[in-house]
């Protein structure tokens, strides 16, 4: 490809670049699946963020991890397929249009149903595009052309199939049940889109005079608004208290209605008087105990949590102002006797926040025993899908296991309806794909369809085989499913995760994915969860206008371990995009520095330099260690081994080494520099692609190479030939000799402008043939008038000096060295060593370290505890001498 622009601008700007490669990507198809067939698919479905809004933090989190997956394995030569889609999310983005319809003093119920769901389907459009917009600037490698939505024809015949088979083999039913109700939604919520928070109420003490005027009956209950729909009074068979009593009636306070007091053993003796309330209508718990009995339902709420016709005089009245009402009256009739704090669970609806309220009704239910029976016995027997990090398998098989049926119908407008209808003439139920035209039991041709809709979960639940086109055998589904990865928060483990995988068995016979990898939220730099309450939330798109995408991708997927929540800081933001500005100038300095070398000069089998075999040897070492890493899904780890090779040693020495050949006169010298700066750099860019897109393609596209976008270049290897430990050994002998020589300088205020004489004993043969022949090195960034390098160097007198693994350096800084100063400097270097040999040798000598570690690590503990006394001793000399 040719190269976009003869010289690499002095500053990198992420928002020139950003929107120009984008372009580009999508203009080239890089990242459209199936192109070509010969290679092995790898697939990734997005987790469909809600139509109901911008995107957050978490979900810049969640796709960036994602991406970094989808360009690397796309890198490696999968035919990689990362499919985008949006979800109805049926309550939330109803809630939200509902919000904008009060706005303007209007109702769904007075625009009707079909009215309505036009309104909705325009703000789907909308959130929709601005989705896409939002996934562009973070720089997502998505497959654009398979774009899918929950609502799509395709994805809601797969529903609708889903539902009709699960209703023919009796695993879909209809039936009354107490069910968790939102009175501002007005729809049932399943178990799990109820949040439990502790909450300060009271207890109710009430006496409940018995029918034949001998006494009364006590109970208590939090809820006082709901004795009106009492039907019983219950106690424990086997407390003697009750035993008389047991058949008899008491009378109802307020309603004057008889009920039975019963024994059922449910009941807890020890709690408060041993007598409880029973309300089948508007408690689980009671619903059961009058299923037992053949007790009564009286409901008496209606949908929006006001009071109807079954409470009397309390009809209309909100449920919290006729708790208020109820109270004062039972106080004055003397039935309520007792009020006392009382602190306790309250379920309140994950969507609107507001209380739920436990409601009797009508509802279709998902027999779940038999659905997820299958997904345990393989996951138990290893054959399941695997967890990243493995403890949120345990959760999740402890969820399964215990599983209750599931409420799946939403008295909602905007979903999926349900496929029934029912007939006006006979009242018979026809489950099925399309509209009946006509009853098939009586003939007759009114029918009408279920009012309600069904929770988003059981579509989202199809999402990794309906987006690939099942209930058709689709290309796509023979090829990329099961896909290879899911990437999603540990908060929707049962929402979704559980869902899919007993949701796939049934329907495909396969796990929906291989891996699962659960990470953790994003908060704040307080650890405080985002929300709209506290002031906190963080715009990802105003951070990349700041910052830059990969400034952002960067933080975030490298501020975390598996399965850990995020804190964000800024301050991790403006590190990042200096690391991006490291990473800019350090590869402006290498295209600068090429003239006309091409890509046919890259020549690397040439007389290399110790710096050379090093920087080739360390990045080898980086390319095994941030594949491993990636593969292993530890994606902080991964960015921290390559921020190390890149800044620390790309940057900081071999960039500062290659100068002196670059600068030099030697032509060959020259060209092999040539060919590892743009070798390395190449592939260093390569490998932090998938965190960095934006920067990485326009830097690569000012190198020589062949190719027409780094995201479609090889993903690079480690290479056995490259592997050269003895250079790294002694190329850090050269590092420290420098260091310690620039800290000396640094310590006594000498610039290194200022020559100075430079006195080095290497301890041994090898460490003098290797500080020889990397002299050059050590003349460049030590600046010496004079360098002594000889084992047979005597220690001079007033002198600075340090000690480093094979050699020791002395600066002989007559008039400038404060001798009192220098050892008192060596004599706190002395107490380190002195601790470091103290505790590496109590480590050799406890035994269960030395026999149960493994011997490398032993070995490495006894190379230790050498180099720190041989140091040691070094150091002891030298104050010895120092002091005269």
């Amino acid at each position: 490809m040719e190269k976009i622009e003869q010289q690499i601008p002095t500053t990198y700007d992420p928002k020139n670049v950003e929107k120009k490669w984008n372009d580009y990507w999508a203009e080239h198809d890089f990242f459209k699946a199936g192109q070509d067939q010969s290679k092995e698919p790898y697939s990734i479905v997005i987790p469909p963020p809600n139509v109901t809004g911008m995107l957050h933090l978490g979900h810049a989190f969640d796709f960036t991890l994602q991406d970094i997956m989808a360009r690397m394995k796309r890198m490696q030569g999968y035919d990689t397929l990362w499919l985008p889609g949006t979800d109805h999310a049926g309550i939330a983005t109803q809630a939200k249009v509902e919000a904008r319809l009060r706005e303007e003093g209007i109702s769904r119920y007075d625009l009707g149903r079909e009215k309505f769901l036009e309104k909705v389907w325009e703000w789907k459009g909308k959130y929709a595009n601005t989705i896409r917009e939002q996934w562009a600037k973070l720089g997502l490698s998505l497959d654009y052309s398979r774009e899918r939505f929950t609502m799509d024809e395709g994805l809601s015949k797969a529903v609708r199939k889903v539902f009709v088979s699960l209703y023919e083999k009796g695993l879909i039913y209809r039936g009354e049940y107490i069910i968790n109700w939102d009175p501002q939604a007005r729809t049932a919520l399943s178990d799990i889109e109820v949040e439990y928070k502790e909450v300060k109420g009271a207890l109710y003490h009430m006496r409940y005079p018995l029918k034949d005027g001998s006494g009364h009956v006590v109970v208590a209950t939090t809820r006082p608004e709901t004795m009106l729909g009492d039907t019983a009074v219950a106690v424990h068979p086997d407390d003697e208290r009750y035993k008389d009593l047991i058949g008899k009636t008491v009378v109802l306070p307020i309603i004057g209605r008889e009920i039975p007091i019963v024994a059922d053993e449910y009941v807890d003796r020890e709690f408060g008087s041993g007598a409880v309330k029973i309300t089948p209508a508007h408690d689980p718990n009671d619903f059961e105990i009058g299923l037992r009995h053949d007790l009564p339902r009286v409901l008496v709420m209606d949908e929006s949590g006001h009071m109807n016709e079954n409470a009397g005089k309390y009809r209309g009245l909100d449920r919290f102002e006729c708790r208020k009402q109820i109270v004062k009256d039972l106080q004055e009739q003397g039935v309520l006797f007792k009020i006392e704090e009382h602190i306790h669970s309250v379920g309140h609806s994950e969507r609107t926040g507001v209380v739920v309220e436990p409601y009797l009704s009508t509802q279709w239910f998902v027999k779940m025993k038999p659905l997820v029976k299958r997904a345990i016995e393989l996951q138990k027997s290893g054959k399941g899908v695997r967890f990243v990090p493995e403890r949120f398998e345990k959760i999740y098989l402890n969820w399964i296991e215990n599983i209750r049926d599931w409420c799946i119908s939403r008295q909602l407008w905007w979903g999926h309806r349900v496929p029934a209808w029912y007939c006006e003439s006979c009242g018979e139920i026809h489950v099925q794909m399309e509209e009946p035209t006509v009853c098939s039991k009586c003939g007759h041709q009114h029918l009408k369809q279920d009012e309600d809709v069904l929770d988003t979960w059981f579509s989202s639940g199809l999402w990794p085989f309906s987006t690939m086109g099942w209930p058709e055998q689709t290309e796509d589904l023979n090829r990329y499913y099961p896909t290879n990865l899911l990437v999603t928060g540990y908060d929707i483990i049962f929402f979704w995760v559980a869902r899919m995988i007993f949701t796939a068995l049934e329907f495909t016979d396969q796990m929906p994915f291989k891996d699962v990898y659960l990470h953790g939220l994003v908060r704040d730099s307080e650890g405080r969860k985002m929300s709209k309450s506290l002031g906190n939330g963080i715009d990802p798109i105003e951070v990349i206008d700041k910052y830059g995408a990969d400034a952002l991708r960067f933080m975030i997927s490298t501020s975390t371990t598996p399965g850990q929540d995020l804190r964000f800081y800024f301050e991790r933001v403006e590190a990042a995009r200096n690391f991006a500005n490291k990473i800019w100038n350090a590869s402006r300095f290498t295209i600068m520095n090429l003239g006309d070398f091409s890509v046919e000069d890259i020549d690397l089998s040439g007389e290399l330099s110790t710096a050379d075999k090093w920087i080739l040897h360390r990045f080898n070492e980086t390319v095994k260690e941030v594949t491993r890493l990636l593969e292993q899904y530890d994606f902080g780890e991964a960015g921290r081994v390559l921020t190390h090779f890149i800044w620390d040693e790309f940057c900081d020495w071999y960039i500062e080494l290659a100068k002196l050949p670059l600068y030099g006169d030697d032509e060959q010298a020259k060209n092999t520099t040539k060919s590892v700066l743009t070798y390395v750099l190449d592939n260093t860019l390569r490998l932090l692609h998938p965190y960095m897109p934006f920067i990485t393609e326009e830097i690569w596209q000012h190198l020589p190479h062949k190719g027409e976008s780094i995201t479609v270049a090889s993903w690079p290897e480690y290479q056995e030939d490259f592997y050269n430990p003895a250079s790294a050994e002694e190329m850090t002998l050269l590092m420290d000799v420098i260091r310690s020589v620039r800290n000396i300088r640094a310590e006594v205020n000498v610039p290194l402008s200022k020559k100075i004489q430079l006195m080095i004993k290497p301890n041994s043969q090898a460490s003098e043939e290797t500080i020889q022949k990397g002299k050059a090195y050590i003349i460049r960034f030590c600046n010496p008038e004079s360098l002594e390098i000889s084992t047979e160097l005597a220690s001079p007198e007033q002198a600075m000096s340090a000690v480093v693994t094979g050699a020791e350096i002395y600066l002989p800084l007559a008039g400038l060295i404060d001798i009192e100063q220098e050892v008192s400097r060596l004599e706190k270097e002395l107490e380190i060593l002195n601790f470091e040999v103290e505790r590496v040798q109590k480590k050799l000598a406890n035994k269960g370290f030395v026999e149960k570690a493994p011997q490398k690590v032993v070995e490495a503990e006894r190379e230790k505890e050498k180099d720190y006394i041989e140091k040691r001793n070094k150091v002891l000399a030298r104050i010895k001498e120092l002091k005269g």
